[in-house]
């Protein structure tokens, strides 16, 4: 069984990075697209997701804020699965695509093309990117804590949208690639369903089971007249704290009743969808440029280390960024690239020193800015006569170029407790604003929550810690989100701070 892998840590192993050809770079509104294919290609793959954005903000309501280059979604689009696969756990595996989601930059990783014989039970590199995408939408509308079952169900709903040739989108398509869990396999009981994730040790059937039911549960709620607001009932009780399983039986009634009913809808197959028409789904549109040699050279590079290194694989990506550098020493973009992985390596010096190369190609190179501003904060540590207002300088520079980064807000709070000082309150709200412009980031969350239990807002740390509850990617989210939250129920911030610790260590 193929799965989808979201939320990955840091791999231990990399293999081979992709092979370097003729590299593009697709810009559009809400992506960033990096592809070694034809222009055409791109460019229509870029449009296709900027009207699935388009085509789910217009079924949902919402709202559609201008972004900077910091609120794109970064996606690297590789040769096929086993190169995914490669670059995310370091070996074959089922993982057809990825999302991490991170207040530096969510990105995701999809290929070309996947196994399988094109068959419309196969899953598509589509169907893997709309899921993981899915998923970044929602967390941008909301994030109110929601049951694992609804989080899966909603993603997958949306997987299987379908472009016309009119120009309008199918929505809630069904969803082919879960026809074995749905019919092969045993389902989950509904009272399963309803109050548990998929555990990390899970097997391939066990994700197909839940998967395929989460979506038939979703789908028949949003189309079953009869059934029509149980659905937003149901959200409301458990937003409000209410049992997961008493909010499933005050807004769905019989639980039996609804799992017989799901039984034969399933076997109904007869599946409704929501046909998305509106002008705008034809204003959308993509800007192409062919990368500059260096930028072409260094993208294996960039992608290994977007994805993330660790202490085993930090120095060989340092040295092959160092070789290429060498060739490029006046691309910003390498300088940029060059920073991160010696800063990965602990090379602070040399991080800062390549910052210093980028912005002196490229003065509004913010990334270049919150690196330089990086490696100094750790160079600082072990001088006492380090220049703070210097360093954030570096933060408040790049805050300038494009006000909605949360990364420069992020290490601007940080740089505060780095050097023995209590956060500002103007550097906390900026902390604060940061988690509304990156929701998805885990880390960035719990920094917020630390924030607010040492300023004792005990009830809104609580309203924050509520969503990584329900988080049905993370057992140990779940188990130390709810222990956090019972501390901070009971008022009790030394016990809140303590659980937060360990999951630190």
């Amino acid at each position: 069984m193929r799965s989808l892998l979201i939320c990955l840590g840091a791999a231990a192993m990399f293999a081979a990075a992709p092979a370097q050809g003729a590299w593009y770079e697709a810009k559009s509104r809400h992506f960033a697209i990096y592809a070694d294919e034809s222009p055409a290609s791109l460019e229509a793959f870029a449009t296709k997701l900027e009207k699935f954005d388009k085509a789910v903000r217009i079924v949902r309501s919402m709202d559609d804020p201008p972004i900077g280059d910091a609120g794109r979604v970064t996606i690297y689009v590789l040769r096929n699965e086993d190169a995914v696969s490669k670059i995310a756990v370091g070996k074959s595996s089922p993982i057809a695509g990825f999302y991490i989601p991170r207040a530096s930059g969510s990105i995701a990783f999809v290929p070309r093309k996947t196994a399988g014989n094109g068959s419309e039970w196969d899953m598509t590199p589509d169907t893997v990117f709309f899921h993981e995408y899915a998923h970044h939408l929602m967390l941008q509308n909301t994030d109110a804590a929601l049951p694992a079952w609804l989080v899966e169900g909603f993603a997958e709903f949306f997987s299987t949208a379908d472009f016309m040739r009119d120009g309008s989108v199918h929505l809630g398509m069904p969803a082919s690639h879960r026809a074995a869990g749905l019919f092969l396999l045993d389902k989950p009981k509904i009272e399963d369903l309803l109050t548990k994730s998929v555990g990390d040790d899970a097997s391939g059937e066990d994700f197909e089971r839940f998967y395929g039911r989460a979506w038939l549960l979703t789908h028949y709620l949003t189309f079953d007249q009869a059934r029509s607001g149980q659905l937003a009932k149901y959200v409301t009780e458990v937003r409000s704290g209410t049992d997961l399983l008493k909010a499933a039986q005050d807004a769905f009634g019989d639980l039996g009743q609804l799992d017989r009913e799901l039984d034969r809808y399933l076997r109904s197959n007869r599946f409704k969808y929501l046909n998305v028409t509106s002008p705008e789904l034809n204003k959308v549109a993509a800007s192409l440029r062919p990368l500059r040699a260096g930028e072409a050279a260094i993208m294996p590079i960039r992608i290994r280390s977007a994805r993330g290194v660790d202490s085993k694989t930090a120095p060989e990506v340092a040295g092959q960024a160092r070789a290429v550098a060498a060739q490029y020493p006046g691309d910003p973009f390498v300088q940029r690239e060059l920073a991160e992985a010696e800063f990965d390596e602990h090379n602070y010096t040399a991080s800062e020193q390549a910052a210093e190369r980028a912005l002196a190609a490229d003065p509004k190179l913010a990334k270049a800015l919150i690196y330089k501003g990086r490696a100094e904060m750790m160079l600082a540590e072990s001088n006492p006569k380090a220049d703070w207002e210097a360093i954030r300088r570096n933060f408040l520079a790049a805050n300038k170029l494009d006000t909605e980064d949360p990364e420069p807000l992020l290490y601007y709070y940080q740089s505060f407790w780095k050097s023995g000082e209590r956060p500002t309150a103007n550097a906390a709200a900026g902390l604060e604003y940061a988690l509304v412009l990156a929701p998805q980031d885990r880390s960035l969350r719990m920094m917020v929550v630390s924030e607010m239990i040492n300023a004792n807002k005990f009830a809104e740390a609580r309203e924050t810690l509520a969503p990584l509850a329900f988080d049905p990617h993370s057992t140990d989210s779940r188990e130390f989100a709810r222990k956090m939250m019972g501390a901070l129920a009971a008022k009790d911030p030394r016990a809140a701070l303590a659980a937060l610790d360990q999951t630190e260590h």
